[in-house]
């Protein structure tokens, strides 16, 4: 009979091979459901193989389960057989974690590490403890057990470090400092875990480090993720330059693979003919062979050898060769997430640090391949234009989560770069697409909510109605749980309360600013503090403190300058300060400050800091008496003032207009630009998005370890702000 199953096993390779899955499933489940009795080992192997049939090609998450179950009772009879009852255990905690029953899947687990506790010190059982401890953490961190899920963690690494695996070791350090990132519990904790990750990283040896590509880009991007929330963008940036290379580097061999697979393929149809001259034979054997050795060169550097059976990474099927980046080596052999996600991240990460900077081109350009890379993805999840949330199998929400809090954060992007460049009809679409994303997927995006909230206050009040991005940034506030996300909404609405420019609106923007301003110190970083130092600034200058408004303005600038590294926040702080300096007679350094800023802002395409700043050199200009200056200036300001007006009147004619900016009361858009209304002097804008702010749920989607029950914790943001403010008398 052992012959009969090798040759069903066969035959059910044959027609995996062919994607033939429910015939190859057919054949294997022929052994099971015979007549004729066949060895439990035998029927074991063929239901764990089924099983992983099952979870690596459907989603019939229950079929795989009933296999494995009963793969599991055939073993408890059998006292040896370590590796199969490891990999049906390590298989059925994977059904159970699909299914979402994390209870039982921490059970097996427990049982599994119990076994591995009674056989030995081999090293075999060692890699088997490490990969139990790794999804022992998983299902602990879903349940919100932080500590519980380091402790396992560390377990993991102390096995690594005893037996001696580097890439084991980084694997759990880099899991170690994930779990900080998202408990951000102690910052002293998660310094002595990046620290960590650094000390198992530069003991690498220059080979080690280039095979292992997915442990490179799964470091670096956690530490652009601590480097963020710390706001110490200088050295993110160097994080991110360097995965960008390594992208790259990896597509050109990729490139050059297929390539040479393509060639190969070329010489073996040649090959085949049976007419070949013995002569033309010699030539193509010996081009095929040079070929080959080419190939198994070039993937000899990325491989890691020998396949596992099962991955141990949730909800991330199996791929071929070179669209997996693995983790850590088998029977862990897992992947954070699939390289087409890491390399949309990657992309995003440009657009992060090169959007406040005024690199709109290659921003633009990333967008649109992180975009169309995702949509592809998605399509591949079965996720067309008239899909739901409730069409979705239970299976495939978790990289469909990944995919989808990918795509909105890069139309979050594509909505702040086109407000920063007045592109308002634009931004409209973006922000359009965002909300039809939420309205399909309302469970999975429901972090976005208050994000989409916000944008429609940025975008409200980027157009003049300034009430109405009033309340959307309060609502905003509303639908988060965030504390610097409250506060960042809480400093935008002030900002729009500013500019309605009423007493009873001065009012309700210093009851805003207060308790932020109070609290500024406390926040990790410096990203709310710039941002309300910027607004408390203008509402002493509203109140004519100017002496007061210049030292908190001038502080602001300072630590934006130092620490942020954004170009469109430096220059409305410097325009504001220009205005200051001529307020108080400083001509000279009004002009000089004024000068730096208009640069600024014509870099960035900014032109309603530009009118703003042309606004107040002409004041300068009036005042110094210089009459070609002034005439020159205005000129330009009006040619500017015309193009602004423009690309209103097409937003307020969009049709997406009123959907944008309406409230729950009439909206009557106030401050809405009239041609013959506009002052020109009273605009202002200031972009405080400064970079990203990843909080626990970025961190648990892009984990792939998140319950829909986790969805109301914290959120990915993109702090970003465009209002125009109203400038001092």
């Amino acid at each position: 009979m052992e012959t009969v199953a090798e040759g069903l096993w066969g035959l059910a390779d044959m027609h995996e091979k062919k994607g033939e899955i429910g015939k190859a499933v057919k054949c294997l489940e022929a052994i099971c459901q015979s007549q004729v009795s066949f060895l439990p080992i035998l029927e074991i192997k063929t239901r764990l193989r089924i099983a992983t049939l099952l979870l690596k090609h459907s989603h019939n998450l229950n079929h795989a389960k009933s296999h494995l179950e009963r793969s599991q009772l055939l073993l408890k009879s059998i006292p040896s057989c370590f590796e199969l009852k490891c990999r049906a255990y390590s298989l059925l905690s994977q059904c159970y974690h699909l299914v979402g029953a994390i209870p039982p899947q921490k059970q097996i687990l427990n049982k599994a590490l119990e076994l591995t506790a009674s056989s030995g010190d081999g090293f075999a059982v060692k890699l088997w403890f490490c990969n139990f401890n790794s999804q022992l953490a998983n299902a602990l961190i879903i349940e919100g057990d932080y500590q519980s899920s380091i402790s396992a963690l560390e377990r993991g690494f102390n096995c690594a470090t005893e037996i001696c695996y580097i890439e084991l070791q980084m694997f759990f350090a880099t899991s170690i400092l994930h779990v900080h990132l998202m408990q951000w519990d102690d910052v002293n904790l998660v310094e002595r875990a990046v620290t960590k990750c650094n000390e198992v990283w530069d003991s690498f040896e220059p080979d080690k480090r280039q095979q292992s590509l997915g442990l490179l880009f799964y470091n670096e991007l956690l530490h652009i993720f601590y480097r963020l929330r710390i706001c110490d963008y200088k050295n993110a940036a160097q994080h991110v330059d360097k995965l960008d290379a390594a992208m790259k580097a990896d597509l050109q061999q990729m490139q050059h693979i297929q390539e040479l697979t393509k060639e190969l393929d070329a010489l073996n149809q040649s090959l085949s003919r049976h007419d070949l001259h013995y002569t033309d034979r010699s030539a193509l054997s010996e081009k095929q062979a040079q070929v080959q050795e080419q190939l198994r060169r070039v993937t000899r550097l990325g491989s890691s050898g020998k396949e596992s059976l099962e991955s141990a990474y949730f909800g991330n099927v199996k791929r071929a060769w070179g669209d997996k980046l693995d983790l850590a080596p088998p029977p862990i052999d897992g992947e954070w997430l699939p390289k087409s996600a890491v390399y949309a991240l990657i992309d995003l990460m440009v657009v992060i640090f090169g959007r406040p900077k005024g690199n709109f081109k290659e921003c633009g350009k990333r967008i649109q391949s992180g975009l169309r890379t995702i949509q592809e993805e998605l399509m591949k999840l079965g996720i067309s234009d008239s899909v739901r949330e409730v069409d979705l199998q239970h299976s495939a929400i978790w990289m469909a989560g990944v995919y989808l809090m990918l795509l909105m954060q890069f139309l979050e992007n594509k909505v702040a770069v086109e407000l920063t460049r007045s592109e308002f009809v634009e931004a409209q679409e973006a922000l359009v697409q965002m909300r039809n994303w939420f309205l399909r997927f309302p469970t999975i995006l429901q972090a976005c909510e208050s994000i989409i909230e916000m944008l429609r206050g940025q975008y409200a009040h980027s157009v003049g109605c300034f009430s109405e991005a009033a309340f959307h940034f309060i609502e905003a506030a509303k639908l988060t749980e965030g504390k610097s996300m409250q506060a960042m909404c809480q400093v935008y609405a002030a900002v729009s309360y500013i500019c309605i420019g009423d007493a009873e609106s001065s009012s309700q923007a210093f009851d805003l600013i207060g308790p932020v301003y109070r609290m500024m110190d406390s926040f990790v970083g410096v990203r709310e503090k710039t941002s309300v130092l910027f607004a408390y600034g203008l509402l002493l200058m509203k109140q004519h403190n100017l002496q007061e408004a210049r030292i908190r303005l001038a502080t602001g600038l300072q630590i934006t300058h130092n620490h942020l590294g954004n170009l469109q926040l430096v220059s409305q702080y410097l325009t504001i300060l220009g205005s200051l300096a001529l307020a108080l007679h400083d001509t000279g350094q009004a002009r000089e400050i004024l000068k730096s800023s208009l640069t600024l802002a014509k870099k960035l395409y900014d032109i309603p800091t530009q009118i703003w700043v042309l606004s107040v050199l002409t004041a300068l200009y009036q005042e110094l008496g210089e009459r070609g200056n002034e005439m020159e200036n205005s000129e330009y300001q009006r040619r500017k003032a015309d193009d602004l007006q423009k690309r209103l009147v097409d937003a307020h004619s969009s049709i997406h207009h009123i959907e944008l900016v309406r409230t729950s009361i009439l909206c009557l858009c106030i401050g809405c630009y009239e041609k013959d209304e506009l002052e020109i002097s009273n605009l202002q804008k200031i972009d405080c998005q400064i970079c990203m702010h990843l909080l626990v749920f970025s961190l648990y989607i892009f984990m792939g370890r998140l319950k829909r029950s986790d969805l109301k914790f914290g959120s990915y943001m993109n702090l970003t702000s465009n209002v125009q403010l109203q400038a001092h008398p």
